[in-house]
């Protein structure tokens, strides 16, 4: 058995080949083309070979390539690798070669292999997200332009339709007339885009079981959810909802030496784009009458607004995890909310309703959530009957109790008359 190692980078592949005792038994730089690639891997590779290479732009592309020559293509997480590998002399040979050795001695920190579907959905997400970014930056510019001439527009939003239609309208120096019409080009063409984008994303989100469970959480519509299960792949290989946490980099990092211990700020591992939707979901879900407002308030009435915000985004993976593994949607959802999401996300996907059961509203057990749930393809959560007495005590605490029993509530709905009726 061959143990080889591969320096990545965008044009070429720096290869270091040992044997099972460390010897080197060869050596090849190579094109980072398919077809250079290709023929390398005919030419020398076996099918009982041992390949590693580091996470980068393009490994998983290579790694496709030359997975079929090969037993195993192991990819391995490059800031672990650095910490345990760590030279003063660094070359991509040295490099190809570490590699080698650390794969041969079994020591490679390695990254979990996203399949197929996760891949596209990351791709789909990234891309998403790249737009909001360029969008972003041109409402930026033009806002940036008002500003220097001390323009103040007469609505608060700019970027609404009355906004736009004054931005268009508004009389200003010819440069700058012509600066924002190019930037207004520009961001109609990327709204326009990101629309379809969204649309696509919405008709998935329905179509997935897990991204409509995701859509009940408070703040969490189709893009959070789509991007939260992207990120996350294949929940089962996360032991808790602290190491799902953790994965998206949102736990504090830690210094510790004999008695002494820092913890600092959080570690920012993992997909920043993801984090930052979180960030922006626990924006949205402040207000929200439930467990997790109240949480972000209370926290918020002692601590600063961004460690109050971070913490609530923790909370909120947590609870995204123990709903994904328990399969189990939220339990103290706001039910017009969920509806809104979860309508918009069926008319994208032209899906009908679903025609399950439905439990009477006159029964004194039925749930306007439930019911809710059940209506587009979800499963029950638990009525307040079953909750626990510590799960009780919880909400007690957080003085929520009301609020969260009220969800469940049936409401008689007396039938409308009509002409016949009254008569």
């Amino acid at each position: 058995m061959r143990y080889i190692g591969l320096d990545l980078h965008k044009k070429l592949l720096v290869v270091c080949a040992l044997d099972q005792r460390g010897k080197v038994l060869f050596r090849e730089t190579v094109a980072c083309r398919r077809e250079a690639l290709v023929a390398f891997a005919k030419s020398k590779l076996c099918k009982t070979d041992q390949l590693a290479v580091e996470a980068t732009t393009n490994t998983w592309a290579v790694a496709d390539i030359l997975r079929p020559f090969v037993a195993a293509v192991t990819v391995g997480n490059p800031l672990q690798i650095k910490a345990i590998a760590q030279t003063k002399v660094k070359t991509d040979k040295i490099d190809a070669q570490v590699l080698a050795n650390l794969i041969r001695c079994e020591y490679l920190p390695t990254v979990w292999t996203p399949d197929a579907a996760t891949q596209k959905l990351r791709q789909l997400t990234t891309l998403r997200g790249g737009g909001i970014t360029d969008r972003s930056r041109l409402k930026s510019r033009v806002q940036s332009l008002l500003a220097q001439l001390l323009v103040v527009p007469p609505v608060k939003v700019v970027f609404c339709q009355k906004g736009l239609q004054w931005l268009r309208t508004v009389e200003l120096p010819a440069e700058v007339r012509s600066a924002i019409d190019l930037y207004l080009r520009l961001y109609e063409a990327v709204d326009q885009e990101l629309r379809k984008i969204d649309d696509q994303l919405k008709a998935l989100a329905y179509e997935d079981g897990r991204a409509k469970l995701l859509m009940t959480l408070p703040g969490v519509a189709h893009g959070v959810a789509m991007s939260l299960l992207a990120a996350f792949g294949d929940i089962g290989r996360f032991k808790d909802g602290d190491h799902a946490a953790s994965y998206l980099g949102l736990t504090p990092s830690l210094r510790q030496s004999a008695a002494k211990r820092y913890h600092g700020r959080i570690t920012k591992a993992g997909c920043p784009q993801t984090r930052a939707m979180l960030v922006q979901a626990v924006q949205a879900a402040s207000d929200h009458p439930g467990p997790i407002g109240a949480f972000f308030r209370r926290l918020r009435k002692r601590k600063k607004y961004n460690v109050a915000v971070i913490a609530t985004a923790r909370k909120l993976v947590t609870i995204a995890y123990l709903m994904l593994k328990n399969n189990e949607p939220y339990r103290y959802a706001k039910s017009d909310v969920v509806k809104n999401k979860l309508t918009e996300c069926r008319r994208k996907s032209q899906q009908p309703t679903s025609k399950r059961a439905r439990v009477s509203r006159l029964s004194p057990e039925a749930s306007p959530l439930n019911d809710l749930y059940r209506q587009h393809g979800l499963p029950s959560c638990q009525s307040p009957g079953e909750w626990s007495a510590g799960e009780r005590r919880a909400l007690e605490r957080a003085e929520v109790t009301a609020f969260a029993e009220e969800a469940h509530k049936a409401t008689l709905k007396t039938k409308p008359r009509t002409r016949k009726d009254s008569q």
